[in-house]
């Protein structure tokens, strides 16, 4: 298979990425997160393509994206009482619902759950998009299961080219990194991902308290203990760790950001801003172009112990892995 590659800034490119959808193809797309393999949702085979593309297990639930609150009543069974404060508040956004799904969704959206994961995108590319076809689209992350996520168009290539039919170039994702995923229950919310929304940002429009629980066994994507990795293997260090492993291995790659290492240079070295938002918008796309760069191994130095940098925690930790 040829992949096309799209350009979002002309309107016949966007009218073919459409159609294309509409014809059962997978397109990877742009998102504020990162960028999605999107398959028409109401398409049970086209989303089963998803699976084939990626090597990503049959039974991993997918999210589904949509155009509007209107198409909800397709998607789930019914619309409680807590969704329409959230979505006045975070959709568009990087917020994902786990609510009770419709009778109608096929189990392969769903990996067989009596849930799905439903979210609105916030970017000036997929949601015109979505709307203009009127399409609701299942699209995990865009590159080959547990894999680094990718934010460019550059970088799904890398890994899906030629097993998609299309990638709709939006240039580089805003956010960065996964959305948020909330489960609401009847006495609890509970983050089961962390993303750029904090527990703290939902807690105003909740009545009932917003967990962050260290571990939970909801099936939910993203929450595989290796994940987001990239071919070269990572390790955390704090910051005396990774200066004495630099000092006895320096031709490995090393990823900080504290002050303590701003005058450390090198071929392998990328400083990453110390700020929590612009962390996380470039994390990704660092540690790609670290493995570009033909890192055999990558030091991070550890990000902050702070609940606002959970999310960021989550990832290096699942990156990590072995």
């Amino acid at each position: 298979m040829k992949t096309e590659r799209l350009d979002a800034r002309n309107p016949a490119d966007l009218a073919r990425a459409g159609e294309l959808l509409r014809a059962g193809e997978l397109v990877a797309v742009p998102t504020e997160t990162v960028y999605g393999l999107a398959a028409d949702a109401s398409n049970p085979e086209a989303v089963r393509n998803i699976f084939t593309a990626k090597g990503r297990p049959a039974d991993h639930p997918l999210i589904t994206h949509i155009a509007s609150l209107a198409q909800l009543p397709r998607w789930i069974r019914h619309q409680p009482e807590w969704l329409e404060p959230l979505a006045r508040a975070f959709w568009p956004g990087p917020l994902t619902l786990i609510l009770e799904r419709h009778s109608d969704v096929s189990d392969v959206i769903t990996g067989g759950l009596d849930s799905i994961g439903i979210r609105m995108p916030d970017h000036p590319v997929l949601l015109p998009l979505l709307q203009q076809f009127d399409l609701a689209v299942a699209a995990p992350s865009a590159n080959p299961y547990q894999k680094l996520s990718p934010t460019s168009a550059e970088q799904v290539l890398a890994g899906l080219d030629g097993r998609i039919a299309a990638v709709l170039d939006g240039g580089p994702c805003g956010v960065g990194t996964e959305s948020t995923i909330l489960r609401v229950g009847p006495e609890s919310a509970e983050v089961l991902r962390c993303g750029p929304i904090a527990a703290a940002d939902i807690q105003p429009y909740l009545r009932v308290p917003v967990l962050t629980p260290a571990l939970h066994a909801h099936a939910v994507s993203g929450n595989k203990k290796m994940h987001y990795q990239p071919n070269a293997p990572v390790m955390i260090c704090s910051p005396d760790e990774l200066s004495v492993r630099l000092a006895s291995t320096p031709d490995c790659a090393a990823l900080v950001y504290s002050d303590r290492f701003k005058s450390l240079e090198g071929p392998l070295v990328r400083h990453l801003p110390a700020e929590h938002p612009g962390y996380r918008k470039a994390l990704y796309a660092t540690l790609y172009a670290l493995d570009c760069a033909g890192a055999q191994q990558i030091l991070v130095e550890a990000p902050p112990e702070d609940a606002h940098w959970a999310d960021i925690q989550d990832r290096l930790k699942r990156a990590s892995a072995r």
